[in-house]
């Protein structure tokens, strides 16, 4: 198929709310066969809606199992919903689908915490006007408790969940990231401002980088597929959807709850 022939995204038609009304669509990437990844969005603290759609993961899993399964969280867990605390809780934990390998990305919310548990006192500020001051409540702590003491006052389980978030997976011809990448750069060159805060040029890009990027950060309101993107963020931290992509052989459904 044509890489121009591939659509963009758009309407309640074509998403599924649960397993059972999954359908596909040409895809423009391939993955090998017995693979399939599970890719979602950002989550911006609503655990309610990550664990209906790890459900409907578990159900098509059961219904149409696969040799190897990936789940891939694009990142952006906290900040803007209302339980951002429990969402990292839930992801802490581990695995909550039996066989299926768990991949969690670095988001930019995630990346300017860290940064401010090491000490940034630039990244603290910027984190508590972006969100921090909403979500430190989450976990119990006053909005205006003093940078150093977060640390120690934080679950360890979830610090360490957050220092050990990874920039990006690779898996057939789909490369998954937070935001995107930086236009003519290779991807090992791709720095971690690029892989965690690109917009532009990233998304005006019509080239050619080789594999399709698969991505959050940008909300949209419905999910935009590309020739060589597919972007997974629409909206949940605003009240919105959150969506889960399907990606086996030469397809893609879309799941949204």
């Amino acid at each position: 198929m044509e890489a121009a022939a591939i659509p963009t995204w758009s309407g309640p038609r074509t998403v599924a709310e649960n397993a059972e009304s999954l359908r596909f669509l040409q895809a423009p990437g391939h993955l090998p066969r017995g693979r399939r990844v599970y890719a979602i969005g950002d989550i911006h603290g609503h655990p309610d809606k990550l664990r209906r759609l790890h459900a409907a993961i578990a159900a098509d899993l059961a219904a149409r199992p696969t040799p190897f399964a990936t789940l891939v969280h694009l990142g952006d867990y906290i900040d803007q919903g209302p339980d951002s605390a429990g969402t990292v809780s839930l992801l802490a934990s581990g695995p909550t689908i039996p066989g299926v390998r768990v991949v969690n990305l670095l988001g930019d919310h995630e990346r300017m915490l860290v940064d401010a548990l090491n000490g940034d006192k630039a990244a603290a500020t910027d984190w508590l006007w972006a969100g921090g001051r909403e979500t430190l409540p989450s976990w119990g702590l006053d909005p205006d408790l003093p940078r150093e003491e977060w640390e120690a006052a934080l679950p360890a389980a979830h610090v360490a969940f957050l220092r050990g978030l990874v920039l990006s997976h690779r898996e057939g011809d789909y490369v998954f990231v937070h935001a995107g990448i930086r236009p003519g750069v290779a991807l090992d060159d791709q720095s971690t401002d690029d892989l965690v805060t690109m917009r532009q040029p990233f998304l005006w890009s019509e080239d050619d980088f080789g594999f399709v990027v698969v991505h959050g950060h940008s909300s949209l309101p419905s999910v935009a597929i590309g020739k060589n993107r597919i972007a997974l963020d629409t909206g949940a931290g605003l009240g919105a959807k959150l969506t889960c992509a399907v990606l086996q052989d030469d397809v893609i459904g879309l799941i949204s709850v």
